[in-house]
């Protein structure tokens, strides 16, 4: 058996057996308009090598200016997670070769970081708050993007050749570095997806960034080790390089810890390296051992000053920062009226900023609640597809519950309203109006449909006159029927009592 090809141990048995420690690298593409260090704009999805400057090509001559967006952005993505602020940092060469670094090396921080010694409170799904050390969060520039073409995996290995795209070289990176992650035991998966789901709330709370990550704009590097106990050192560790989505988070480090529980149960090492997460099997497979930060040959970038933020910006930073997303949820679920499982189900599902727009626009939390959670969540499920993604807003539910608010409708037509509105056959009105779906109130065509049930079963209305109510359900649903769902069901069982009383 090799460390590269074992079988894996069952993930409850390994954590039986084992304590795993978590490290976790995020970087996060900042949201500037340019580069970070030149005046190359910054836009997704264009013609390749059409988003360059000498800077950002590595040219000979060409000396870099650093972007003070990006610098206030750093900042408050500081500030948020607890961190100090640095009082002077500098820039640092991080020199290796590799086609979409055309420098031959990219600009970072080394040991003088923008931000420091911070914290971020995690909470998990049962509501337990979790404490992840910040080490630091630092500022750099993002690498091009190699697209290598042939084979079958989309990597290097089995390619017929390589294309190197440097649109994105440059680009504004903050890297967030925690301290080892202990004491996580069997819910080591969960806290790392907690983390980076909760640090990716954070930039879009901060406005730093889309931090849509199946862009790339923000990417996880998960390292994990074992040891016998969690009193023992620490052991060997991996780093499975940029996991884009928190599924795959979840899924690589449980994958990981059974891995490297067979290769220390048959006496082998686990060999410090990087390693790549396959979506498609759910499996990591080895990169390339793992460098020492003396491998780089860090040394302090001499084409840039120092940054030194004042400690008047910092505390202006400090003072504009919006509200923090665990605390707008712990707002809003005391505004709501929610209970804790409940805002969890809405957080979960992605629901929090359509309720929140939807209760805003003119309608009860809990009519927002039961539509967004009810019948659009099942639609969304269907169609595999985000909440948001639907073709409907928080306005035009507002405008379906009104009809029902006003007894224009009633729930059951309320949903098949809510159907023709996803088809796209217009507002909840228009569609109401069209079809002809507004609930019967006069109560003229409404005898005139009790009358022929009560006539066509005798026996039911002689069982209610003895009392027995059992029954009655029977004469509404015939009612209902006879007027295709758009009585009151209220008003019927009213008028029914009074023609048999």
């Amino acid at each position: 058996m090799s460390a590269t090809t074992v079988d894996l141990v069952d993930y409850d048995d390994a954590i039986r057996r084992y304590d795993p420690v978590l490290g976790i690298e995020v970087h996060v593409e900042l949201g500037t308009r340019t580069k970070m260090f030149c005046a190359a704009e910054v836009e997704f999805g264009g013609e390749p090598n059409t988003q360059t400057t000498p800077v950002s090509l590595g040219l000979p001559g060409a000396l870099p200016v650093v972007n003070a967006t990006a610098v206030e952005y750093a900042i408050r993505i500081g500030l948020a997670l607890n961190c100090s602020i640095a009082e002077s940092c500098r820039f640092a060469r991080k020199n290796y070769f590799y086609p979409d670094v055309p420098k031959n090396f990219q600009t970072s921080q080394y040991d003088e970081p923008i931000a420091f010694d911070g914290y971020l409170d995690v909470e998990l799904d049962d509501g337990t708050i979790f404490r992840v050390e910040i080490e630091r969060a630092h500022m750099e520039e993002d690498a091009g993007k190699n697209t290598h073409v042939g084979g079958s995996t989309g990597r290097i290995h089995g390619a017929e050749y390589s294309l190197v795209d440097y649109n994105r070289a440059g680009i504004p990176l903050v890297e967030i570095v925690t301290r080892p992650i202990e004491g996580a035991g069997e819910r080591a998966p969960e806290v790392a997806r907690a983390y980076v789901q909760t640090l990716r709330d954070i930039f879009r709370a901060l406005d730093v960034s889309e931090a849509r990550m199946e862009r790339g704009n923000v990417r996880a590097d998960v390292n994990l080790s074992l040891r016998p106990t969690p009193e023992s050192p620490l052991g060997t560790r991996t780093e499975t390089k940029n996991v884009n989505s928190f599924r795959s988070i979840e899924r690589a480090v449980r994958y990981e810890v059974s891995r490297q529980a067979a290769v220390l149960d048959a006496g082998e090492k686990v060999i410090q390296e990087t390693r790549h997460w396959h979506e498609d099997t759910s499996i990591t497979t080895s990169g390339r051992v793992k460098s020492d930060a003396e491998d780089y040959r860090y040394f302090p970038e001499p084409d840039l000053v120092p940054v030194a933020p004042s400690r008047e910006w910092v505390e202006q930073i400090r003072a504009a920062l919006p509200e923090m997303p665990a605390a707008r949820r712990r707002r809003l679920q005391e505004a709501w009226g929610y209970a804790d499982a409940e805002m969890r189900d809405v957080v979960n599902a992605g629901a929090l900023d359509l309720i929140e727009a939807t209760v805003a626009a003119g309608t009860s939390a809990a009519a927002a609640r039961k539509w967004w959670m009810g019948e659009l969540a099942r639609r969304a499920k269907a169609d595999e597809v985000e909440l948001d993604a639907l073709p409907i807003t928080p306005a035009g539910v507002v405008e379906l519950q009104s009809l029902v608010d006003s007894g224009r409708i009633n729930d059951k037509i309320a949903r098949q309203v809510l159907e023709a509105m996803l088809a796209g056959e217009g507002t909840a009105e228009e569609i109401v109006t069209a079809k002809g779906l507004e609930v019967v109130s006069d109560d003229g065509p409404l005898l005139a449909a009790i009358d022929d049930v009560l006539a066509a079963q005798p026996d039911i209305v002689e069982k209610i006159k003895g009392g027995n109510m059992g029954p009655i359900g029977a004469i509404i649903g015939g009612v209902m029927k006879a007027t295709r769902g758009q009585a009151d069901a209220g008003r019927v069982r009213e008028l029914i009592m009074e023609r048999i009383g």
